[in-house]
C-alpha cells in the first residue's frame, strides 16, 4: 500500500452528560513529528494516543486534537453552597494580597465550575470512549492517506509512462544521427587540412572523429534512464514507505537527464531531455507528498 502524508479525519462521540471529538490531520514532513491539542482533562491519553500512532505511521507531521463539551444542565435551586463560601473564600483572600484587583463579577461565579449542578469530566469513566473514539479516527486517517496515496501513485506512475515514451521516440534516431555528425565533422576536418596544405594523415583525423564520437554518445545515459525507471516500477511494486526511495530516484533521474542534454549534439535529443525534466520534476513534486 502507498500512502500519503496528507490526510484528515474527525469522529465524535457522545457520553452520559455531553459529547467528546476528534480530529487528526497530516500534511508533509521528513519525518515523523506528533502534537496533541488536548483538554486538560483528558490529557492523560495522549501517551497512548502517541503509542499508536508511532505503530501505524512513518512520516508526516500529525495533529491530534480532543476537545469535550459539557451539556448545561445549570439548575438555580441546585447550587453548591460549599463551593460558593469557598468562592468567597478564595476571592477575599486574593484581594487581600492583590488589593488593586477588581472584585469577581456576578457573571463570574455564575461560570465557576460545577458552581450550578453542572457535572465536571472524570478521565476514567470517559478512557473506554476515548479509547474507541481514537481507533476509529485513526482508521478513518490511515484510510484518507492511503487513498490520497494511490491518487499520487497514479500520477507518478503516468509521469513514468511518458518519460518511457521520451525514450522510445528518441532511442532510434541516435545511431543515424551520430554517423551522420561523425561523417560530417570527417569531412570538415579533411576540407579543413587541404584548405591549409597541411599533412595530416588519415588515421589522425579518424581518431578526432572517434573522440568526438566518445563524447556525444548518450546510449549509457538512456540506458540508465530506463533502468531507473524499472525500478520505479519495483518500488511500487514492493509498496510501503516509498517516499524517500522516490524522491532518492528522481535526483538520479535528474542527473542522468542532466547529462543527456549536456552531451547531445542533436537537436530532438536536447529537447527529450528537456521534456525528461519537466516530468522527473512533476514526479518529485508527488513523491514529496508521500509517506
Amino acid at each position: 500500500m502507498i500512502n500519503s502524508m496528507t490526510g484528515y479525519a474527525a469522529q465524535t462521540r457522545r457520553f452520559a452528560n455531553g459529547q467528546i471529538h476528534m480530529e487528526m490531520k497530516g500534511v508533509n514532513s521528513r519525518f515523523l513529528d506528533l502534537h496533541f491539542r488536548l483538554a486538560d482533562e483528558l490529557r492523560a491519553a495522549e501517551a497512548d494516543m502517541r503509542e499508536q500512532l508511532i505503530a501505524h505511521l512513518k512520516r508526516g507531521k500529525v495533529e491530534c486534537r480532543l476537545s469535550f463539551t459539557l451539556e448545561q444542565k445549570a439548575d438555580a435551586t441546585r447550587v453548591d453552597r460549599a463551593l460558593l463560601d469557598k468562592i468567597r473564600e478564595i476571592s477575599d483572600l486574593a484581594r487581600a494580597h492583590l488589593p488593586e484587583a477588581s472584585p469577581l463579577s456576578l457573571g463570574d461565579v455564575l461560570r465557576w465550575p460545577s458552581l450550578l449542578g453542572n457535572e465536571s469530566v472524570e478521565f476514567d469513566a470517559l478512557a473506554p470512549v476515548i479509547r474507541e473514539l481514537f481507533t476509529a479516527t485513526l482508521e478513518e486517517f490511515i484510510a484518507a492517506r492511503a487513498r490520497e496515496g494511490e491518487k499520487l501513485a497514479d500520477i507518478i506512475r503516468e509521469r513514468g509512462q511518458r518519460m518511457r515514451a521520451v525514450l522510445a521516440r528518441i532511442a532510434p534516431l541516435i545511431p543515424a544521427a551520430q554517423a551522420a555528425l561523425n561523417e560530417k565533422l570527417r569531412q570538415r576536418l579533411r576540407d579543413a587540412v587541404s584548405a591549409s596544405g597541411a599533412l595530416v594523415e588519415e588515421a589522425r583525423i579518424l581518431q578526432e572523429v572517434a573522440l568526438f564520437a566518445v563524447r556525444i554518445d548518450v546510449e549509457e545515459e538512456l540506458s540508465r534512464l530506463a533502468a531507473h525507471l524499472e525500478e520505479l516500477e519495483r518500488i511500487f511494486a514492493v509498496g510501503g514507505a516509498v517516499g524517500k526511495r522516490l524522491d532518492f530516484l528522481a535526483q538520479e533521474l535528474n542527473r542522468e537527464a542532466n547529462t543527456l542534454s549536456a552531451k547531445s549534439a542533436l537537436g530532438e535529443v536536447t529537447q527529450a531531455a528537456m521534456e525528461l525534466k519537466l516530468l522527473i520534476e512533476q514526479m518529485r513534486e508527488q513523491a514529496q507528498n508521500l509517506e
